[in-house]
């Protein structure tokens, strides 16, 4: 048996399950595209070799322990150039781990545990970083400029001892988004808290609080947080701590649970080491529901405590300065939130009458005052409803003299300018909303609109493709980006983004028959992938739900000219355009509208549109 010493390199792609749900032929071929481009070059130009390929992992070899760790360092970088050039994606991070030890020799291959202890190491890395082991940091030290931080003696699985471990902080401030910060010292993820009030209707507050947990925690800048829609991907699903905590690349996992029952609420928390499964913290919280607050800021406390992270001083009053004190306006703005993302105008204007009755309860509530600008100009720009525009700006104004950096009123603002014919204006503003919160669903959607609106396709594609990362439940940004590569001439794009599409429309509409949006999208998409009787059955579906909203038959009437069927479509739109003259920069650029361009029906329709203002 033949034996050496060696440094290993063990890498993989963090949170890559994660990734592959939500875009598997994508991810398939970044990855692919980065292996290549970046991983395989790099490691035999410091004279490396790659001994094993896993999946999304690696193990390399090299005999020089400092070419390993120069290495990692250039494929951490490489990494974050490549993600800077590709910002319309969810970044690929990878994460690896170096160990010196002795390996056993078999042809090209390497076993023993100088390979096992390296693959332990890469999975302590955090996300974009690099851990090494107690001989590596000793053996490059005053060899390389970089700053070795030690991460403590660390058990893992499978090695009898302990092993000190360094996370090496190899270019300070570089991140994989392009914009500067501090390397993370501890990552975590909050799974979706569960409803156990044995109500389906209460969903909205179990995940409301899970949302707010998340939000809190995220203003530590000593922490690593999972967004919310990567935790979301979880939801109701039996999962294994370790495995979820390996996918999401986190050293550590939140759960637990909501009961809520009339003027009285239990929340359980649990705090979970990701290596092996073992609680570091439980506590259950059985207050009244006006504690509700109180309770939130009590866990994000405990979490902090528990992992002995440093807390600035303006973090700290972050966490403990809540949007509003009246639970009553924080259940009202979390219903509204729910009937918001679900999209048709009967939902739209009761998500609106949830977030007036919190402005009503709390008049200091800017969350609040956001969601009403949000529904007003969703109800004024596409689903044609008599609300002034100056009014949308008003509402908004007073969400922004509240919190000024509250990313959801800029980009209701940004909606309700852009239909105002203020477009320039109207893109500062969900610019705007995207730099204070680039995961903010509803910006990501709008601005994608917008270019939509201004025939930029490409452009339209980066932000829909975002937006449907952004909500696993998002079928209506799926069902526009088919359309635009459907446009763009990429079938293959169209007919993944398609069935993304119908896959949660269908979802939607088992939950809720009576919402004809994700039927009339659904409808529009069966159309495009060429499943003409499906889409008929389901256009017959959508006007039997909603038979007077517009805009539905202006969807379904897209759908029946994907389908050839000119006439029908025009009966549908001499109902819409004439009432929506708002919208004379979609129908000039929507390709569903292309086969009766030159129509005379379509033509004095549209010229009468335009010549009565």
């Amino acid at each position: 048996m033949e034996r050496k010493l060696a440094a290993i390199l063990a890498a993989d792609v963090a949170g890559y399950s994660a990734l592959m749900e939500q875009d598997e032929a994508g991810t398939f071929q970044r990855l692919r595209a980065d292996h290549k481009e970046l991983l395989e070059p790099e490691i035999r130009k410091h004279n490396g070799r790659i001994f094993k390929l896993m999946g999304d992992g690696l193990l390399a070899e090299f005999g020089s322990v400092v070419d390993a760790v120069e290495c990692a360092a250039a494929l951490q970088r490489g990494m974050i150039r490549r993600n800077a050039g590709a910002s319309e994606n969810t970044p690929l991070e990878i994460r690896i781990g170096i160990n010196l030890g002795e390996v056993i020799v078999e042809g090209g291959d390497r076993y023993g545990e100088g390979v096992n202890i390296a693959a332990r190491l890469q999975a302590l890395a955090e996300p974009g970083g690099i851990c090494v082991s107690g001989k590596v940091s000793k053996e490059v030290s005053g060899k390389l400029a970089f700053a070795f931080e030690p991460m403590g003696e660390q058990r893992v699985k499978n090695i009898a001892e302990p092993i000190a471990c360094y996370r090496v902080n190899f270019d300070q401030g570089m991140s994989s988004r392009t914009e500067p910060r501090a390397l993370k010292k501890i990552s975590i993820a909050v799974l979706p808290f569960s409803n156990m009030s044995g109500d389906p209707e209460q969903e909205y507050f179990s995940d409301g609080i899970t949302e707010d947990i998340i939000t809190d925690l995220a203003k530590i800048s000593d922490l690593h947080v999972v967004a919310r829609n990567t935790s979301f991907t979880y939801k109701g699903r039996a999962v294994k701590i370790e495995q979820v905590a390996h996918e999401l690349g986190v050293a550590f996992l939140l759960e637990g649970s909501v009961r809520k029952a009339g003027a009285r609420v239990r929340i359980t928390g649990q705090l979970v080491d990701g290596r092996d499964g073992s609680h570091l913290w439980a506590e259950r919280y059985d207050r009244e529901l006006t504690d509700i607050f109180a309770i939130q800021d009590e866990i994000a406390h405990a979490i902090i405590e528990q992992l002995k992270v440093r807390l600035l001083p303006g973090e700290k009053a972050a966490i403990n300065t809540a949007p509003t004190e009246d639970v009553e306006a924080y259940t009202y703005y979390l219903r509204g939130r729910q009937f918001l993302h679900m999209c048709s105008r009967s939902y739209m204007l009761l998500a609106r009458r949830m977030f007036a009755k919190a402005a009503e309860i709390d008049p200091e509530y800017a969350r609040a005052y956001a969601g009403i600008a949000l529904c007003d100009s969703v109800l004024r720009s596409w689903q044609y409803a008599d609300i002034s525009i100056a009014g949308i700006l008003a509402t908004s104004a007073r969400a922004l003299e509240l919190d000024p950096d509250l990313a959801d009123a800029h980009a209701s603002r940004g909606l309700a300018l852009q239909y105002g014919g203020q477009r320039e204006q109207a893109a500062a503003e969900f610019e705007l909303a995207l730099k204070l919160d680039p995961d903010l669903h509803e910006a990501n959607y709008f601005f994608a609109r917008f270019f939509f609106e201004n025939g930029d396709f490409e452009r339209a594609a980066l932000l829909f493709e975002r937006a449907t990362q952004l909500r696993f439940d998002d079928y209506r940004s799926a069902a526009l980006l088919a359309c635009v590569y459907l446009k763009l001439g990429r079938d293959a794009d169209m007919k993944r983004a398609g069935r993304l599409g119908l896959e949660r429309a269908e979802r939607e509409l088992s939950l809720h028959p009576e919402n004809s949006s994700p039927a009339q999208l659904g409808a529009l998409v069966l159309a495009y992938l060429g499943e003409r009787e499906r889409a008929r059955e389901w256009a017959a579906r959508t006007l039997a739900i909603d038979p007077d909203d517009l805009n539905a038959m202006y969807n379904i009437a897209c759908a029946y000219l994907n389908m050839g069927d000119h006439e029908a479509a025009l009966d549908l739109l001499e109902k819409v355009i004439p009432r929506a003259s708002a919208h004379r920069y979609w129908w000039s650029s929507d390709p569903d509208l292309d086969p009766i361009r030159d129509h005379p029906r379509y033509k004095r329709l549209v010229e009468a549109v335009m010549a009565s203002g």
